[in-house]
């Protein structure tokens, strides 16, 4: 092995660390909670299902006895929940790290309660705004970290997700929404770590992507099925997917690892499929700070929130 290569071997102890994760109930979720966990961190656990959270804490509190840990309720595709959410996290005080790991992918064509698109507001509305009420928070631990979870789907999305959320523009693909969620996780990544230097807050923004992992994501992508886009997803996974364990390594590294701003996260191997995490590339389209700030404004407008 590399002396360079990266392994969860490498976390520090995180005691004393508060860090919150969202979509903890299954796959890359849990795994990150249970290694954070492990090292040390007091962990809040984010999920919108009560009973999921329930179990889920229970195998954490198992395997790692005299684990800290705090339940959150929280569905990201509705925006008054992200809202309890925050406040209710409040009490908690600083935040070390917020990993915005909970997301779907081609789910069947919804509007949520707030009449968004239900795969750009679990994926990016309700993160922007989750992240946004929080940042008070993670300014105060003094050097807080905003970790996006994002995907090489991104690489398929040809524009941003940057018309009306409100009103359905053209004929609906289920996988291009999904491709333009991920274009927008790392439009936002890129956008917020600007941002935050300009303003100069103790906060950096980062992200991770895990490769092609078995994870109950890719579950329901597969169930989503009927594209030719989710076909090739789903082929290519069957050939080199890795288990979630694994898949969670570049989530891990981004969260605990001595990195700048802006960084992205991801397996070694050819394309990007699967291995131990390094730094790897966005598209030019991912870091277009023009794009990124008018995809910013208009979040701040669907949301409802406005950056400190």
């Amino acid at each position: 092995m590399s002396p360079m290569t990266w392994t969860p071997d490498q976390i520090p102890d995180l005691t004393g660390k508060r860090m919150l994760v969202t979509g903890v109930t299954s796959g890359i979720g849990t795994q990150t909670a249970w290694e954070l966990a492990a090292r040390g961190a007091e962990v809040v656990l984010a999920a919108r299902s009560r009973a999921k959270l329930a179990l889920t804490r229970a195998q954490i509190e198992e395997a790692v006895p005299g684990a800290r840990l705090h339940d959150l309720l929280v569905d990201l595709s509705e925006m008054s929940s992200v809202r309890r959410a925050a406040d209710q996290a409040r009490d908690l005080g600083p935040l070390d790290v917020l990993v915005n790991n909970a997301g779907v992918m081609a789910p069947p064509y919804t509007r949520t309660g707030d009449n968004f698109e239900l795969t750009l507001a679990t994926n990016h509305f309700g993160p922007f705004l989750l992240t946004g009420l929080l940042m008070d928070q993670l300014a105060a631990s003094g050097r807080g970290r905003v970790v996006t979870v994002a995907s090489q789907a991104h690489r398929m999305a040809r524009r941003a997700p940057l018309t009306d959320p409100r009103r359905q523009v053209g004929r609906y693909s289920r996988w291009n929404a999904y491709a333009e969620s991920k274009l927008a996780n790392l439009l936002t990544m890129f956008e917020l770590d600007r941002r935050l230097r300009a303003a100069g807050t103790p906060v950096i923004s980062v992200a991770a992507h895990p490769g092609y992992a078995a994870t109950e994501l890719m579950g329901a992508g597969r169930a989503a099925g009927g594209e030719r886009r989710g076909a090739i997803l789903q082929g290519v996974f069957q050939l080199f997917g890795q288990p979630p364990s694994m898949g969670a390594w570049p989530t891990l590294m981004a969260a605990t690892a001595a990195l700048p701003g802006s960084t992205y996260v991801g397996p070694d191997s050819f394309v990007q499929l699967r291995g131990n995490p390094k730094n790897v590339g966005a598209t030019r389209l991912a870091r277009d700070p023009v794009v990124a700030a008018q995809l910013w404004d208009l979040s701040e407008r669907a949301t409802g929130i406005v950056y400190p």
